[in-house]
């Protein structure tokens, strides 16, 4: 089994369904290391050693651990009711979401909504946004007019990662980039 393969779900548990490995998480989504290396055991080998290598080296620093490194939860992109503990933040001007072509008729119609998950992700650049959109087919990039939003209202939050967060981004403040 790759550590990718570990990392994934890893991610299931600390992100969407606990419940798979017999977890539970706490209101700010933390989950005990011991536990954790023991549920995911049962399927996936871990160690402690292992679960630091995959912190470490996610390429989107999806994972922080506590202070005293006794526990772990996902820094954002949570299904499962938690408060990440998020602080409000003011964006730049611009903001980037990316998709694919296929969920351009409804994000147009719809604006960015959470889905499954607590909120809109959105990157602080173009290349991020691109890089997202292609997980999901052909790329198709929006900016995000954050600058108004805050205006208006609307509250941002930016995870230890450096991703953005919102509730929800109304169409009227999308523009679709060119391909």
């Amino acid at each position: 089994m790759s550590l990718t393969d570990t990392s994934r779900y890893i991610s299931l548990i600390l992100r969407h369904k606990p419940e798979v490995a017999g977890m539970t998480l706490d209101a700010h989504g933390w989950a005990e290391v011991d536990a954790l290396i023991a549920a995911v055991n049962k399927t996936h080998p871990l160690t402690l050693e292992v679960l630091k290598e995959i912190v470490r080296n996610d390429p989107k620093g999806r994972y922080a651990f506590s202070e005293d490194g006794k526990r772990i939860r996902a820094r954002q992109g949570h299904s499962v009711p938690v408060d990440a503990e998020l602080q409000k933040a003011t964006p730049p001007a611009v903001l980037y979401h990316g998709t694919a072509e296929k969920s351009v008729a409804a994000i147009e119609k719809e604006g960015l909504l959470p889905r499954t998950r607590l909120y809109v992700h959105l990157s602080p650049d173009r290349e991020t946004a691109i890089h997202v959109g292609k997980r999901h087919g052909t790329p198709v990039v929006f900016v995000v007019n954050a600058e108004k939003m805050t205006t208006d209202g609307y509250d941002f939050y930016l995870s230890e990662n450096g991703v953005w967060l919102t509730k929800a981004v109304p169409a009227g403040y999308l523009t679709r980039l060119p391909d």
